[in-house]
């Protein structure tokens, strides 16, 4: 109490100009970043007896002391709050993680002759970007439809420089360009109509088609307005397939998102053109603020990440942040961006629409991971709720530069800030077990402190890995863990998948069996998976700055710090090595004499190098 008194107290002397405020726990940790319009009023607020929300009042309960950073205005604390949140990914803010990339389609307007392909990650290159897709099925389906209905090329820049047709011109899914006998006037005007119906403009597209084919027809080039007719009735076809649920043909992003305990289910809907042309669902964590704060930090997350942004956002209630939204997304796109929270009409039935697919995503989310977590408890006969799960690999090249990661997932979720990395010390040759042993032993040994243990420990192997595991825990006196391992078994046999894996248990000589399709075995592998990417890219970090310190530090009058400031300056061996000794000399603490030595050195191993291969 003596310490809410004391926040209250240094919360009343804060300025009353906005900015960004950030609540920190004992061990200086971020738990919450938010922003204010004034931030005297806004932080005192959490230290007053009068706090409704319980995920509040066991924040605060956590939180020993608070930094502000003062903004010029309330825009700048709204962008700076979204970058904090980003970089410190606090535990009781909504953090938006986009852990893959959902495809897009991207329209190369820039080449002479224009194609349509699958694209990952949207670039600044010129292009035009579609999307996002909910999956690879739906963008496939889309660029299908696109092909038969549109004669875009097909192939790549060198085919197309072939100068020979292609068997999709056969198919009359393409003028063939790389013939050299296409209009690129024609060609444009058909790369026109991709774009516009790719944004739901299809009344301009039929519109456009039915001029161009009647033109045709006038000028008596029949072939050319049997073709277009032919277009005009596949794209009538199509669009008969799609329901309009907005005559504004405006395109719009519906929000709207369902809590329950600690997650936050967020439905988009995607309409472009007055037509929905397709839906995506985010779990994310449920934070401290309340459903309001919540959506709008998910929001502004959310396209910071996307590069297309449509001309209304519609959510289904009014935030605190409405005109600040509206405000910064003008930024990004530079036209006007609504806002929007209807109270009815079609609007608010997209809303309720959104707001059921949020209710079903929650329970679907909750039923897997209860579902699978349930699986794991009876099939390996678990001693508790596997409600927290760690996971150990190591990761070597024939025993140098050896590493080793933890990965811990509670209810089927990654809590990447409980994610442990090190750094083999004591094992000189390649021996996993020993490795393991050194890892695991280290970990084990700090669950006493900061860590919570685990309820289940994994480890990436078999039964030599599994007893080296109980072994620890023995000695740890962490008896209570639940272990197992998991292994790839020798079976690659599609018919045979359930053989692929091997679950190893104590006391037990035998693998215990899953079914291919289980759950509990998608997660044991989903864990497993991930200490292996972890543990394989802190080795690659690990050895990326050895061989650079390692030509470095041989360096005479070169020592650790030196090469420590040339890696953060310039990052690469190769950017030092390009660079020439003023370049050199910038590096903080550097003399012109001993960059002048690190250039002579480092060139006079080129030219050695060089030598020696002649």
């Amino acid at each position: 109490m003596d310490t809410i008194k004391q926040l209250a107290e240094q919360a009343s002397r804060l300025t009353t100009n906005p900015g960004v405020y950030l609540m920190k726990d004992r061990q200086g940790s971020v738990l919450y970043v938010g922003k204010a319009k004034n931030l005297r009023n806004r932080v005192r607020t959490y230290f007053q007896s009068s706090i409704d929300s319980p995920k509040t009042r066991i924040m605060v309960s956590r939180v020993i002391d608070f930094e502000t950073i003062v903004t010029p205005t309330e825009q700048d604390a709204f962008i700076l709050e979204n970058t904090l949140i980003k970089q410190h990914r606090p535990r009781y803010n909504v953090v938006f993680r986009d852990d893959k990339d959902y495809p897009c389609l991207r329209l190369a307007i820039k080449e002479p002759y224009p194609n349509l392909t699958i694209a990952r990650r949207p670039r600044k290159d010129g292009a035009h970007y579609f999307g996002p897709f909910a999956s690879a099925l739906a963008v496939r389906e889309t660029l299908k439809v696109i092909n038969r209905l549109f004669p875009l090329r097909k192939c790549n820049r060198r085919r197309l420089a072939q100068g020979r047709p292609c068997v999709y011109h056969q198919l009359g899914q393409c003028t063939a360009p790389c013939s050299g006998g296409v209009d690129p006037a024609l060609y444009a005007q058909t790369v026109r109509q991709v774009e516009l119906f790719l944004r739901g403009r299809s009344a301009e597209v039929l519109s456009d088609l039915k001029a161009r084919m009647q033109e045709a027809s006038a000028q008596m080039h029949f072939e050319r307005a049997a073709q277009l007719r032919d277009s005009l009735r596949a794209v009538e076809q199509t669009l008969a397939k799609q329901v309009m649920v907005c005559h504004d043909r405006l395109d719009r992003d519906v929000f709207a998102c369902a809590r329950e305990a600690d997650r936050m289910a967020v439905t988009i809907l995607f309409v472009r053109g007055g037509r929905i042309t397709g839906s995506r669902d985010c779990i994310v964590r449920s934070g401290a603020a309340d459903d309001q704060d919540a959506l709008a930090s998910f929001v502004s997350q959310y396209y910071q990440q996307h590069p297309f942004i449509p001309d209304e956002v519609v959510l289904p209630f009014k935030t605190h942040d409405t005109a600040l939204l509206e405000h910064w997304l003008r930024g990004l796109t530079g036209t006007a961006v609504r806002v929007l929270y209807p109270q009815r009409g079609s609007k608010k039935d997209l809303i309720a629409m959104a707001a059921r697919n949020a209710e079903i995503a929650l329970q679907k989310n909750r039923g897997e991971s209860s579902d699978a977590l349930e699986e794991l408890r009876g099939r390996l006969h678990l001693q508790r709720h596997p409600h927290r799960i760690a996971c150990c690999d190591i990761s070597n090249i024939m025993g140098t530069d050896a590493v080793g990661s933890i990965v811990v997932f509670e209810d089927g979720l990654p809590q990447k800030k409980a994610y442990r990395t090190f750094r083999i010390k004591n094992v000189h040759q390649p021996d996993d077990y020993a490795m393991m042993y050194e890892v695991l032993q280290r970990y084990l040994g700090h669950t006493h402190g900061a860590e919570t243990p685990p309820d289940l420990f994994m480890v990436d192997g078999g039964k030599g890995q599994l007893a080296i595991l109980l072994r620890v825990l023995q000695e740890a006196g962490c008896e209570s863990i639940d272990a197992a391992s998991l292994a790839k078994g020798p079976e690659r046999d599609r018919a045979k998948r359930d053989q692929t894996e091997k679950v190893f248990i104590p006391n037990r000589k035998n693998p215990v069996t899953f079914p291919h399709n289980s759950q509990a075995l998608f997660l044991l592998q989903r864990i497993r998976d991930e200490a292996h990417r972890c543990a394989v890219s802190f080795h690659r970090r690990v050895k990326r700055t050895k061989d650079f310190s390692s030509e470095l530090a041989a360096i005479p009058g070169i020592g650790p710090k030196t090469v420590q400031a040339l890696l953060r300056h310039f990052g690469s061996l190769e950017r030092v090595r390009s660079a020439d000794p003023a370049q050199i000399c910038a590096v903080p603490g550097l003399s012109a004499k001993r960059a002048r030595t690190v250039f002579d050195a480092l060139h006079a191993q080129d030219a050695a190098g060089n030598k020696g291969k002649v």
